[in-house]
C-alpha cells in the first residue's frame, strides 16, 4: 500500500487574509484555522498556509509508525508529528496517522 501525502505546507504573510482569498478563488473547506496556520480540504489533497516564522515550507506524510523516524512533538490540534529532511534539504513532516484520522478537529 502506498503512503498517504496528508497536505503540502506554504507559507504566507497572513492567514486570515490568504483564507479569504483562496475561498473567493475555489471551492474548499476550511478544516482548521488558529493565529499561526490553516487547513484548507480541496477534493484530493489539503493545503496548510502557514506563517513563515511558525512552519517551514513542507509537505505531510501520514505513517502508522512514525515515531520509528524519531521523537514526536503534539501540536496545538492535537496531532503528532516529526519534522525530517530529504538529501536535499526539503522538509517532510511525519505525521501520526492514528492523531491525524482519530481527530475531531480535523
Amino acid at each position: 500500500m502506498l503512503d498517504n501525502i496528508h497536505h503540502i505546507a506554504i507559507q504566507v504573510k497572513n492567514i486570515d487574509e490568504s483564507i479569504s482569498w483562496y475561498r473567493e478563488k475555489f471551492n474548499l473547506n476550511i478544516k482548521y484555522q488558529d493565529d499561526s496556520w490553516a487547513l484548507l480540504e480541496f477534493d484530493n489533497i489539503s493545503i496548510a498556509l502557514v506563517l513563515k516564522d511558525q512552519h517551514p515550507n513542507h509537505f505531510g506524510i501520514l505513517k502508522d509508525n512514525a515515531e520509528s523516524f524519531g521523537s514526536l512533538k503534539k501540536h496545538r490540534d492535537d496531532t503528532k508529528s516529526i519534522y525530517i529532511s530529504d538529501p536535499s534539504g526539503n522538509s517532510v513532516e511525519i505525521l501520526d496517522k492514528k492523531s491525524v484520522i482519530d481527530n475531531p478537529k480535523l
